[in-house]
């Protein structure tokens, strides 16, 4: 016996929601904009992968050799000529001092257009190993990362790609959002009796809410570094002022000089920050009068400034050149952002003309301090597995997503 729909009783049947212009509209954009940016996606998750193995597992150098400590290490001097004995005609260009007392210290030497890093124990003085900076794993990922090996070309198509992923997420989101008979629960969960072109829909729906925060918070920071919406227009807001340093002679360098094999280690705050030059009276006591200045001497007063641990000093290049102490998240330093420290010292009087901590840094190089250090897998071992398991849930995204539009396409 059956019932008219409204007579009591009877089985109403459910309503299929048709899809609304806005849903429709949002369909489209997706796939559009999903298949435009799906290579560059991956390409991002993979290459940042691998450099978050490297910044959060190892060191952006590979393995950082083991030494058996001394009562007592050699001068970083010496040290410094043990790697220049290794690699003649070499320029030194930085010193980084030991993580821990059982590691060994790094020495940069430039040769010819190669930046080369070498480690050296600082109690026999015994050159353990180098390698080329800029063709480590690490660089070769970064390279990738940032301008898929093709210059600026690289790093404007992987902006336009990064804005169109913005697009993609807004979009995503709205399709995600529940309609009809569908409830919250089910949006965040693979639904187990799908099966086809339904089960890949939930997959990529479901790694799509769990990664969306942490996918936006790598695609805004990522933004920053771009050639024109980081370098254009971020940077210049959120870098620190030299005009602090009244009296203090300002280079014609910025602190991007202090990166060395095209590679990203000063903070993003500092880079667009002329550099002080050396030869004047200004600033305030630092190394003692009368003592050379030297590596010796600012290695003494980075101990003195309270550095310990990783840190590095930059030598002077050029004759205004200033002697740079710097430990930070950026070069992978530290684990903490809010220890960002950096020091110049004048090349001919040993003192200090400025002394740069967080504190310092307006709001949004603050934020930023933090935010890459979280992008880069710098805040220790859970954070290197938050972003390789990130960097896996994007990839399955970008299988799921590629799947769906292949059962679809008649």
């Amino acid at each position: 016996m059956s019932f008219p729909p409204d007579t009591p009783g009877a089985a109403v049947p459910a309503r299929v929601r048709r899809p609304t212009r806005l849903h429709t509209l949002a369909w489209r954009w997706h796939a559009v904009a999903g298949l435009f940016v799906l290579p560059f996606v991956l390409t991002l998750a993979l290459s940042g992968a691998v450099m978050v193995f490297f910044t959060g597992l190892q060191t952006r150098l590979g393995p950082n050799p083991v030494v058996q400590p001394l009562p007592s290490a050699h001068a970083v001097s010496e040290q410094a000529l043990a790697a220049l004995d290794a690699v003649p005609d070499g320029r030194l260009l930085a010193y980084t001092a030991p993580r821990a007392p059982d590691r060994a210290a790094w020495f940069e030497v430039q040769h010819g257009d190669r930046t080369l890093a070498i480690a050296v124990d600082p109690y026999r003085g015994d050159v353990l190993r180098w390698v080329d900076k800029e063709r480590t794993p690490y660089a070769w990922a970064e390279r990738i990362h940032s301008t898929l090996l093709i210059g600026d070309a690289g790093d404007r198509l992987i902006e336009i790609a990064a804005w169109a992923t913005l697009l993609m997420l807004l979009s995503g989101a709205v399709l995600w959002w529940p309609r009809g008979a569908l409830g919250w629960a089910s949006r965040w969960r693979v639904q187990a009796g799908a099966r086809g072109r339904a089960w890949w829909r939930s997959l990529h729906g479901a790694l799509g809410a769990w990664t969306a925060l942490l996918l936006l918070a790598f695609l805004l920071t990522g933004l920053t570094w771009t050639g024109v919406t980081g370098a254009r227009w971020l940077q210049p807001w959120g870098s620190f002022p030299a005009a602090k340093w009244d009296a203090v002679p300002k280079s014609t360098q910025t602190h991007a000089a202090l990166n060395t094999a095209g590679l990203q280690d000063v903070p993003w705050g500092l880079a667009q920050t002329p550099l002080p030059a050396s030869g004047s009276a200004a600033g305030v006591a630092g190394v003692p009068a009368g003592t050379p200045v030297d590596l010796d001497s600012v290695a003494a007063l980075a101990r003195q400034l309270g550095y310990r641990g990783q840190h590095r000093i930059a030598l002077p290049q050029g004759a205004d050149g200033v002697f740079t102490i710097s430990a930070d998240t950026m070069s992978g330093d530290l684990q903490r952002p809010t220890g960002d420290r950096t020091v110049h010292v004048d090349r001919y009087s040993g003192r200090v003309l400025a002394d740069i901590g967080f504190a310092d840094y307006n709001g949004l190089a603050k934020t930023m301090a933090v935010a890459i250090a979280l992008h880069q897998g710098d805040l220790g071992v859970w954070n290197a597995l938050l972003n390789l398991a990130a960097c896996l849930a994007v990839v399955l995204l970008c299988v799921a997503g590629a799947v769906m539009w292949w059962l679809r396409r008649p």
